[in-house]
Formats: structure tokens, sequence, C-alpha cells
């Protein structure tokens, strides 16, 4: 992307899962900065430049897990496709659940992908890993550094 770091956001209300996914990216080949916040709240106000996320970045990729307090991944992927300077980012539900319904309702919502976390450690970095390689290295991501605000 330009000589940039990939700016990711990962909205993950389980401490552990937070560090297993930084660590998971820090040892990838790509140049990226996690940004992460535990609940759908913070994750709107990072998206929107609110309450001490004034200075956030654009992510280039949302890592969203669905059950978030506050405000579910849902609501937070609906308000993220709704909205016309949010919508074009690529959102990754990342979550526990494999139910059919939660699948369909992401996808609904216009969920780019959705992946479930496995509860192993060495899964859950390759997991990790493999939205790294394909979604920063095969995929062309909208913007490619110009100005997306």
């Amino acid at each position: 992307m330009n000589g940039r770091f990939i700016e990711i956001l990962l909205v993950e209300d389980n401490p552990g899962d937070a560090d297993l996914a930084r660590e998971a990216f820090a040892e990838g080949s790509i140049e990226s900065r996690i940004h992460w916040v535990e609940d759908g709240i913070e994750a709107l106000d990072f998206l929107r430049h609110e309450e001490g996320f004034e200075n956030a970045p654009r992510p280039d990729l949302i890592l969203l897990d669905l059950n978030l307090p506050r405000c579910s991944g849902r609501e937070v992927l609906a308000e993220i496709k709704s909205d016309p300077k949010l919508r074009t980012i690529p959102v990754v539900v990342l979550t526990s659940s494999e139910r059919d319904r939660d699948i369909v309702d992401s996808y609904d919502l216009h969920a780019n992908c959705y992946v479930s976390k496995p509860v192993d450690f060495p899964q859950f970095v390759s997991v990790v890993r493999g939205i790294q390689d394909f979604w920063l290295t095969v995929v062309k991501l909208p913007g490619g550094g110009e100005s997306r605000s």
C-alpha cells in the first residue's frame, strides 16, 4: 500500500484473543498497525474520530467480533455499511460463533468475510495469518493511501 503501514482496527472484548491476534500480525510479513478497541461504542467512536479518537487513522481493514458489550458487532457492522464514508472499509467478522443465523445475518449486513475463531492457539494464529495474507497481500484495498475521510 505505497510503503505505508496497513491500519487494522481490531474490535474484540477478549484481551486474550486480542493479544493473540496482535502477536500473529506482528509475526507476519506485512507492515501493519493494530488498533484495538474493546466494544462496539469504542469502535464507532474510533471510526468517526470521536471521544478520544480524534486522530485515529482510517483503517484499511476491520476485524470485528460479534459478541461485544455496549453495542453488538451486528450493530457496528450495520452502522459501518450504512455510512457512505465507512462502507468501503472491508469488515472481517472474526468471532467464536458458528451459528448459521450469525453467518447469514453478517452477510446480510454486508460483511466482507466471516471467520470462526478456533479455540486452539496454533490454529488461531494460522487463521489470523490467513486473514493477513489474503486481505493484505492478495486483495486490492480501496484508497491506496490518498485521503479517504
